[in-house]
């Protein structure tokens, strides 16, 4: 298959907020820089940058992925005021098959053992997307859920990386 990749372009911003699991985290950024994705984490993390089981999952990409770290969502936030934004949880009701992404959207994930803040969610309702799963499972792996939006988003710009 073709992809058309401009080296100054991304397809979608994938943001990490306070990973808890470094391995989770390192297969996240195989996946962006797969994907010509951005990895932002915004912290707190409960694991260094450098951690071995993080560049154990990344391999020998995590050298190639576009990683941003930030202190918080306002300071992630107030560089990229004009992207659409996507609350990615399992308390949303919105199917993130229903929502037409755009080439630079910002999909936003939780952390592993609790998910995105419910306040957070509630103020913005129209943003928070779901992946719908069968009602004897609490959530599916961080790493698959990143995997299903992103290939989603990226299928519906016909895989324009």
């Amino acid at each position: 298959m073709a992809t058309n990749c401009k080296l100054d372009e991304v397809s979608f911003k994938i943001v990490l907020y306070n990973p808890e699991i470094p391995a989770n985290t390192g297969n996240i950024g195989r996946l962006c820089l797969g994907t010509n994705a951005e990895l932002h984490i915004i912290k707190p993390m409960r694991f260094f940058i450098n951690d071995k089981y993080l560049k154990r999952a990344g391999m020998d990409y995590w050298d190639k992925v576009k990683c941003f770290i930030h202190d918080d969502w306002d300071s992630f936030i107030s560089k990229y005021p004009n992207n659409n934004f996507y609350l990615c949880s399992t308390k949303g009701k919105i199917n993130y098959t229903d929502i037409k992404f755009q080439k630079d959207d910002i999909l936003v994930f939780g952390p592993e053992s609790r998910g995105l803040n419910e306040d957070f969610l509630k103020a913005n309702p129209d943003k928070v997307i779901t992946i719908p799963m069968y009602k004897e499972i609490r959530s599916i792996n961080l790493c698959n859920s990143v995997a299903i939006v992103l290939y989603e988003a990226l299928r519906q710009i016909k895989f324009e990386f």
